[in-house]
């Protein structure tokens, strides 16, 4: 089977995706664009109660029915096939150690970038264990850490007017099986490609191209995303 059509014997129809940090807008992007292809989603937060805000404000704003459930963050990783991690920086290593127990055997897809801003704008930030994407794999060792979905514009994802996203998302780990199974979700947002991009130990400069797609986004008051060409 070639890379370009290795996603087609993933299946993932049935899969129940968690957004951990899922009230902030990349989480809520996310969670409406994989229930909006049929997948049950579960939105969690430190608070049940804004979780649960923002899955009805979800449901309401789409014409078909769609399943997205709110909870707190412990729920939702423990009603999630794949649990995504979307949460801001600082809190991530704290979350994901509270949480290892209930993570474990899942897929996890972090999509966290380790950023800072200035006065000259965003820049990435160091990280002991090389990455975000790595750190979860530190404290997440019974996991299948994944990495992806770090430059998909959150403004796209929850715009109804927007039926389809130009772009790749590179999707990065150890677990062969587990990357194709989030390449295959990943292209569940019409108009989006999964692509592999390597091991962890690459998601370093994934996480920190963020920063240059931002400054991109400012000057040219766009939504940037990338491809990759040859496939």
């Amino acid at each position: 089977m070639s890379e370009q059509n290795a996603t087609q014997g993933a299946d993932i129809s049935g899969l129940t995706i968690a957004v951990l940090g899922g009230t902030g807008d990349q989480g809520r992007g996310l969670a409406r664009r994989f229930a909006l292809a049929g997948h049950t989603v579960y939105i969690g937060s430190r608070s049940a109660e804004r979780a649960a805000k923002a899955a009805g404000e979800l449901v309401e704003a789409e014409s078909t029915a769609i399943r997205v459930h709110g909870s707190d963050n412990v729920e939702a990783a423990v009603q999630g096939d794949v649990v995504i991690v979307a949460v801001p920086w600082d809190g991530h290593r704290e979350l994901l150690v509270s949480l290892a127990d209930r993570l474990a055997g899942k897929i996890v897809v972090d999509c966290v970038n380790p950023l800072g801003f200035d006065k000259k704008g965003p820049f990435a930030l160091d990280v002991a264990e090389g990455s975000a994407a790595q750190q979860a794999a530190e404290v997440l060792p019974g996991s299948r850490v994944t990495a992806a979905f770090h430059h998909v514009s959150a403004v796209l994802l929850l715009d109804p007017e927007v039926a389809e996203i130009d772009l790749d998302v590179l999707v990065l780990g150890e677990d062969r099986e587990a990357t194709d199974v989030v390449r295959a979700l990943a292209e569940r947002i019409p108009g989006v490609r999964g692509v592999f991009g390597g091991r962890l130990r690459n998601a370093h400069q994934v996480e920190a191209l963020t920063a240059n797609l931002i400054a991109v986004n400012r000057r040219y008051k766009t939504h940037a995303g990338i491809r990759i060409t040859g496939l």
